[in-house]
């Protein structure tokens, strides 16, 4: 019998940050603060002008642990006890992070094992931060004892406010590691997972190629492989990293928890990232938090040469939106902004400056998004180091640059707004599933498919029509949604499409979903496998094509053209798109019934909009129009609009609207915010 410790079971607990609280509902701003980087002399000065500006947090101490325990068991508290004297008593609430992200050279000279080691097998040095490895019991150990040693420290100081763990997973693909330490902690999860190593080689399919194994200690890791591994050896990898992501995580957190009791605990994500499981990461935090860079996310990411020229300097107008809502689904209602970028980045393959008026639009989308405090990063520019070329607030030498001015605008606004408004539950649900992105991972099928592309155009094709989207994954309530979109579901849980039959949402599949079971093998009766339940098809063949290759689909009467990814499938449910051309002509595109549709590929551009519409409308989903550059977004009783493109638009108010930020006609870069009257 296989012994599965890892499947991901409904969340039960709820968030116990308290959102009650007199102040819930009303945006809060913060900064991003290294006191060790700076003279003493200009602690007082920055900390009264944080205040002054109207910041209300302050993060600390993620990068400090050489400056706190300069050598082993060496701890030099005094700088660190007056820096949060000096910022509390300023009236910020600090929030401070444990240092683990950046351990110092006397503990690697000491342990050089607790680095981790690339996919080639190379050592990576210390020498910049997240120089670990997770399966590392011995930085476990020392993470643990520094974690203990702050926390003791200052868990009942009154200055303190909340708590970061670490500093960004996955930062700079820092997840899988290959090392000694790795290769053992895999062989035990496997027997967690798998019991006896006959059931092992029956899951990876082991008959192939020779690949049978005697006992879990043959094992290797999935690296420097001649060819590529077996795909269930992969993704079982994939799911041990995300794992022991989780289990490192949550050590920090109840260490922290046995100090200060009913201090809220967050840890800060990143945009993009699918290296392991956020959900699972969130249910043991308090406040899921994310670091938000939208220039280098427009460069690194999904759209057309064009389309990046377009937002150039206001970034991808849907991929900050869309991680807004991610994360407040992973903190279960409760989200920051722990960094926003003020101005250019240093990171990116080209490091541009965000428009004039963007910072404040970015702090306005959060809070429209449920964002309850956003903290810019940082307070001041560096002069040295890597991060030189990296905007602050502040110039170097303490000006005030453009991020400074565009706050000051943000906290007179927020004066305006009534407190206590919070984002409700929308009508539309989008399933981001971890297995299925590490599934896509380990057997792509093509170059230019990508998931978490996929995933980000369908939301955005639901923004451009003006409606708000939730994100779920299949542990997930399904209460009160109309419409469950579900781009990738390529590894379906039988528990969630037997409560998805059950919910009253209709749902609409992207390609490839049901296509592999949780042992990454084809199902036994064809794709879609379980998903038969609610659509009546077989998927028996799919083919990945080249850029250069367009497929034509016949569609609500007009040609669209499609790329990509193409199935051909057999069905007995309505066919609603077909495709047309020398290849396969009239087979189905789109399918569908009164609960469930399907698309057999990827749709794009006009493509996808009309079929995100149809959709919208067959859920009984009310929408608008193209909105085009604009995006909306509501938060209790507020209405926001924001113009990313480089003309006036109007905004979709109604005529007894009661503007509290802007106008009708929103200017580009600007943004507008109201009540509806009645």
């Amino acid at each position: 019998m296989m012994k599965d410790k890892t499947v991901h079971k409904p969340l039960a607990r709820q968030n116990n940050f308290d959102a009650s609280r007199p102040d819930a509902g009303m945006l809060e701003l913060g900064v991003c603060y290294y006191p060790e980087q700076w003279p003493r002399e200009k602690w007082e000065e920055d900390a009264a002008r944080m205040a002054e500006l109207g910041l209300a947090w302050v993060r600390i101490g993620e990068f400090a642990w050489s400056r706190i325990e300069p050598q082993s068991g060496v701890f030099q508290w005094e700088w660190f006890d007056e820096a949060v004297d000096v910022l509390g008593k300023a009236g910020l609430k600090v929030i401070i992070g444990t240092p683990t992200a950046a351990p110092p050279k006397w503990l690697v000279d000491r342990y050089p094992d607790i680095l981790p080691v690339d996919v080639r097998g190379v050592v990576r040095k210390f020498g910049a931060r997240r120089h670990y490895c997770f399966s590392s019991q011995r930085y476990r150990l020392e993470a643990a004892r520094i974690t203990e040693a702050v926390a003791r420290r200052y868990g009942a100081h009154p200055f303190v406010h909340a708590w970061q763990t670490d500093n960004e997973y996955g930062d700079h693909d820092t997840i899988h590691s290959y090392s000694r330490a790795a290769l053992h902690a895999f062989r035990e999860w496997l027997v967690a997972r798998y019991g006896t190593v006959e059931e092992l080689n029956r899951a990876w399919g082991t008959t192939f190629w020779s690949m049978h194994y005697n006992s879990f200690e043959e094992v290797d890791l999935p690296n420097n492989l001649v060819e590529e591994p077996t795909p269930t050896h992969l993704v079982d990898y994939f799911r041990f990293s995300s794992d022991q992501v989780q289990t490192f995580n949550k050590t920090q957190v109840d260490i922290i928890r046995r100090h200060l009791p009913g201090r809220p605990v967050t840890h800060n994500f990143m945009s993009q990232n699918t290296d392991f499981d956020h959900y699972k990461v969130g249910e043991d935090i308090d406040i899921a938090s994310w670091d938000v860079y939208p220039m280098g996310g427009l460069i690194n990411g999904r759209l057309s040469n064009e389309e990046k020229r377009r937002y150039l300097r206001t970034g991808d107008p849907d991929q900050t939106a869309f991680n807004h809502d991610l994360y407040r689904a992973v903190g279960r209602g409760r989200v920051w902004v722990m960094e926003q970028q003020p101005g250019p980045v240093n990171w990116a393959s080209h490091n541009q400056s965000p428009a004039d008026g963007m910072v404040r639009l970015w702090t306005w989308l959060a809070y429209a998004h449920g964002v309850d405090m956003v903290s810019y990063f940082r307070w001041r520019q560096a002069p040295f180091a890597q991060e030189q070329f990296h905007a602050g607030l502040l110039l170097p030498n303490s000006e005030e640059d453009q991020g400074y001015g565009e706050v000051a605008e943000v906290v007179a606004e927020m004066k305006r707004l009534p407190k206590g408004e919070m984002r409700g539950k929308a009508s539309v649900a989008l399933l981001l599933d971890y297995d299925s992105r590490f599934a896509t991972r380990a057997l792509p099928q093509g170059r230019d498919y990508a998931a978490s592309a996929l995933a980000l155009d369908w939301y955005s094709a639901v923004s451009r029509l003006g409606v708000d989207v939730d994100f779920i994954g299949q542990h997930s309530d399904l209460e009160e949604y109309r419409l469950v979109l579900a781009p990738d579901l390529v590894i379906p849980d039988p528990d969630f499409i037997a409560r998805l039959k059950t919910s009253g949402a209709k749902v609409l599949f992207g390609p490839r979903s049901g296509s592999k079971t949780r042992d990454m093998h084809i199902p036994a009766d064809l794709p879609p496998g379980i998903l038969g339940d609610l659509l009546d098809f077989r998927v028996t063949r799919v083919e990945s094509l080249p850029a250069f290759q367009s497929e034509t689909v016949l569609y609500g009467n007009a040609s669209h053209q499609t790329s990509v990814w193409r199935e051909t499938i057999r069905t007995s449910e309505t066919v609603l798109a077909t495709f047309q051309g020398e290849y396969r002509s009239d087979s189905p595109a789109v399918i569908g019934n009164d609960v469930a549709r399907y698309c057999a590929t990827l749709p794009r551009d006009e493509f996808l909009l009309k079929l995100m519409g149809d959709t919208l409308a067959w859920a009984g989903v009310g929408s608008l129009p193209d909105l085009g550059d604009l995006r909306l977004a509501r938060r209790g009783r507020l209405h926001f609009a924001f113009n990313y493109g480089s003309v006036a638009a109007t905004v979709p108010a109604g005529q007894s609207a009661t503007f509290l930020v802007g106008n009708r006609t929103l200017a580009p870069v600007d943004v507008a915010i109201w009540l509806d009257g009645g």
